[in-house]
């Protein structure tokens, strides 16, 4: 009786550890992993570049859009550690997704106007998400984007509506899109539809980090709007629950 108990409690053993693979839907570490790294300007950080000085009456709005001085958003480096802010890096056609993240779980991410300027300057928006476009402003701005999949919209966003107005995008862009203001023409900014969560904009200091890719090796583009593609297929070898730290990515100045 006791050798027909401990086979039963063994086999219960088995079955438990086991279920990870028997159950559709579930995920172990061992399938999946995470990167990190750092876009770095190799070499002297050029001078930030004035768009819109402060008091210029030349300019539309200038009480809102002039009231200080405004950098040029086209090529951000931080000066003290030299990291690149607003490339945008994701996976090319990923082969799995993970189980946890095949829907978003957020439905809906912020494009805001403060300053006659938009923030974010680069958004990743997934195919199951709307873009709610609010302004901040006392001034009435527009809202113009110009992808190659989705349908193209263009309105006007009223002063300080901050109820904003819904974009949909529900197909995947083959790259980031343009989105400006026609009524301020320095207003640009770049979003990126995707269809799955690896895709992520450098921050201030140039960091990203993507969790839970499928493990194996993964092509990676690597785009900036000031040239382009950077890299069309940066490979990287994701390994199994780790996280690979892929360091600093050097670009020159000229490489923009």
């Amino acid at each position: 009786m006791q050798k027909k108990n401990m086979s039963q409690i063994l086999l219960a053993a088995i079955l438990i550890s086991g279920m990870n693979f028997l159950v559709p839907g579930t995920a172990s570490a061992a399938e999946w992993g995470s990167i990190t790294g750092r876009f770095v300007l190799d070499g002297p950080v050029p001078e930030p570049v004035v768009q819109r000085k402060k008091g210029d009456p030349t300019v539309k709005d200038s009480a809102v859009c002039a009231a200080t001085d405004h950098l040029s958003k086209d090529l951000v480096v931080n000066p003290d550690n030299k990291g690149i802010q607003n490339i945008f890096l994701y996976v090319y056609k990923p082969k799995e997704i993970h189980p946890e993240l095949k829907e978003s779980k957020n439905k809906t991410v912020v494009f805001d106007q403060k300053g006659c300027t938009f923030k974010p300057h680069a958004l990743i928006v997934r195919t199951d998400q709307k873009v709610i476009v609010k302004s901040d402003d006392p001034v009435a701005h527009n809202t113009h984007t110009n992808p190659l999949r989705n349908e193209a919209v263009n309105f006007i966003l009223a002063p300080n509506d901050r109820e904003g107005k819904e974009v949909s995008n529900p197909i995947p862009e083959i790259l980031p899109m343009q989105v400006k203001c026609d009524i301020h023409p320095w207003m640009t900014a770049y979003w990126y539809v995707v269809d799955h969560p690896y895709a992520v904009v450098s921050d201030a200091d140039g960091k990203f980090t993507i969790k839970n890719l499928p493990a194996g090796k993964q092509t990676f583009r690597i785009w900036h709007e000031k040239k382009g593609y950077l890299d069309r297929r940066y490979n990287v070898t994701v390994k199994p629950g780790e996280t690979v730290d892929l360091g600093e990515i050097k670009y020159k100045a000229a490489d923009f």
